[in-house]
């Protein structure tokens, strides 16, 4: 007999329980910083610019930013980096917000936008100025590259950086005060023009731009430039972590540079991730917009997109979507997901919480010469696999519509389903036998017509016989003619994303429309954004845009096979 439990064996198994799991890098500077007093609390951002609708990559970051605030019990701000009003439109505020909402990034009543502080930021220049570290140049943006120079060629001193500090407060208030055309003069930050770090050779902070904000309207004509407002945005709203993506990795020195030289006493810190990157989608900005203007897609929410509110009008969830960030993971590396794991996500969350009902996309009609006159009501459960969802009643009789491509007057070997002679089963029904068809002069089938046997009631017989083919069905009379969308990659995935010319290699079937698809009775009354799995077809959602009441649109979500396997 084995002896009991030593008390040290107890206490490894106790340590072992107690093993937390393991911690992605953010999390890790984070535990330092707490642990050090570098910080008492976390405070995280999601900072987006309104100058287009967000994208899949972007939910990874909204994500992990409000992920990480309630996490540690601290706070988490949804700010608008507004500063750029050539680009930005009040429609992109509204779309931005409604979408965080919808992931469920509660940001309560900490709402900003960086144009609340352009006061603070415009005397953050002059503080620079006054301290010698920001000058007025008259230099165009060519020049400006010039002088530049290049990775292996220090840059050129601009001849405004000699300028007394006086005249550069001087012509900096004139700038404000609309003065000067748009180009025509600019502020920089004073730092090294022979630093290996571009960025850090006296970049612009401020630039004359005669434009209205969407916020401001025309109280300002001179707007500060990303790299500079960033920082102080942070600083301003007590961030202590600026979690952006790897692209600004090389900006973090003019990050750190602009919170030391205007001395906040708690700067925050800026730490890179990757981006999420997803096979053969088109998420760029500039493409989505020349797809809308071109009438290539209808609109930003296009379900071919991937942008949120377009999977959300697909039908994807919430959950789902945060299952997809969560199976990528937090690394410094990038790296490309296939698509394929964005839809194994949807599935995964549909699959157990959706009733599965009957529609058939390309009907033709189906008689059973011997059922008699009158329908009868059968009970079909909603979903086999999770019986809490119950059951519905659906009407039978003796003519039906059937998916086109279950019958085939001469079938190959091993189909299963109808064809002369074979004897199915039709689903939560009856066992038919295919008598023959009826075809058009185009030879054209456009009716079937086939026996059942009454008592194999349910789907069994009970003789005993058995059957390889089972198909749906709908009810001719009572059956609900909708429209569905099956869609494919906007890309054709065998060229790749662009031709070499730089356009987008499109795909011409990314969109099939069929208009005389045939849904039973019960999904008449489907609200927008509701989904089903439709036996056989897939997940589909109503439309959002174009499903009208008693009319919905089906957009499919996703096929139901996957060529996806889950990393072990």
């Amino acid at each position: 007999m084995k002896s009991s439990m030593s008390d040290i064996e107890k206490t490894v198994t106790e340590e072992e329980k107690k093993e937390t799991v393991s911690r992605n890098f953010i999390e890790q500077i984070i535990d330092k910083d707490l642990a050090e007093g570098v910080c008492d609390t976390v405070h995280t951002r999601f900072p987006p610019e309104p100058n287009g609708y967000l994208h899949i990559g972007h939910a990874k970051s909204i994500l992990l930013n409000y992920g990480l605030a309630k996490q540690y019990g601290g706070k988490f701000n949804m700010r608008f980096d507004d500063t750029n009003p050539t680009k930005e439109k009040e429609e992109f505020v509204e779309s931005i917000k409604e979408d965080i909402a919808w992931l469920g990034a509660d940001w309560e009543d900490r709402l900003f936008f960086a144009s609340d502080y352009f006061g603070e930021m415009y005397e953050a220049a002059v503080k620079l100025i006054r301290k010698g570290k920001a000058y007025v140049s008259d230099l165009s943006a060519d020049e400006i590259r010039e002088y530049r120079g290049s990775l292996t060629e220090p840059g050129r001193e601009d001849p405004g950086s000699s300028r007394s500090m006086e005249e550069n407060l001087r012509l900096f208030e004139e700038m404000k005060e609309g003065k000067y055309a748009d180009g025509e003069k600019v502020l920089r930050a004073k730092i090294d023009m022979a630093s290996p770090n571009i960025n850090m050779r006296d970049p612009v902070i401020y630039r004359v731009a005669h434009m209205t904000h969407h916020n401001t309207g025309d109280k300002w004509c001179i707007y500060p430039m990303y790299d500079f407002a960033h920082p102080i945005e942070d600083a301003i709203e007590g961030i202590t972590h600026s979690i952006c993506t790897l692209e600004f990795e090389d900006h973090r020195p003019l990050y750190d540079w602009v919170v030391r030289e205007l001395e906040y006493p708690h700067p925050p810190k800026q730490i890179e991730f990757a981006k999420l990157y997803l096979t053969n989608v088109v998420t760029g900005k500039r493409y989505i917009k020349k797809l809308v203007e071109e009438g290539i897609v209808d609109g930003w929410d296009d379900p071919r997109l991937v942008s949120i509110a377009a999977l959300r009008r697909r039908g994807f969830t919430p959950e789902s979507i945060k299952l997809f960030v969560d199976l990528c993971g937090i690394s410094k590396s990038n790296s490309s997901v296939d698509y394929a794991m964005l839809e194994y996500c949807i599935r995964e969350d549909l699959k157990l919480k959706r009733p599965r009902m009957m529609a058939v996309l390309d009907p033709v009609k189906l008689v059973i010469d011997n059922y008699p006159e009158g329908e009868e009501m059968l009970e079909i459960p909603n979903n086999l696999e999770n019986e809490s969802l119950g059951s519905r009643m659906v009407p039978f009789g003796r003519e039906l519509y059937i998916e086109r491509d279950d019958f085939m007057e001469e079938p190959p070997k091993k189909y299963f389903r109808m064809f002369p002679g074979n004897e199915v089963r039709l689903m939560n029904a009856y066992f038919v036998k295919c008598t023959g068809c009826v075809k058009d002069k185009q030879g054209n089938v456009t009716e079937i017509h086939c026996t059942y046997d009454p008592d194999s009631r349910g789907g069994n017989s009970p003789d005993g016989r058995k059957v390889k083919g089972t198909i749906h069905w709908v009810p001719a009379h009572e059956a609900v003619k909708v429209e569905t969308r099956l869609y494919e990659n906007i890309i054709d995935e065998e060229k790749g994303v662009y031709n070499e010319d730089g356009s987008l290699n499109l795909n011409p079937n990314s969109l099939t429309v069929m208009r005389e698809s045939l849904v039973e009775p019960a999904l008449a009354d489907a609200k927008p954004y509701e989904s089903f799995q439709f036996v056989r077809n897939g997940f589909f959602c109503a439309d959002s845009r174009d499903s009208r009441e008693g009319a919905p649109v089906f957009n499919r979500i996703v096929s139901l096979k996957s060529s996806f396997v889950l990393p072990k």
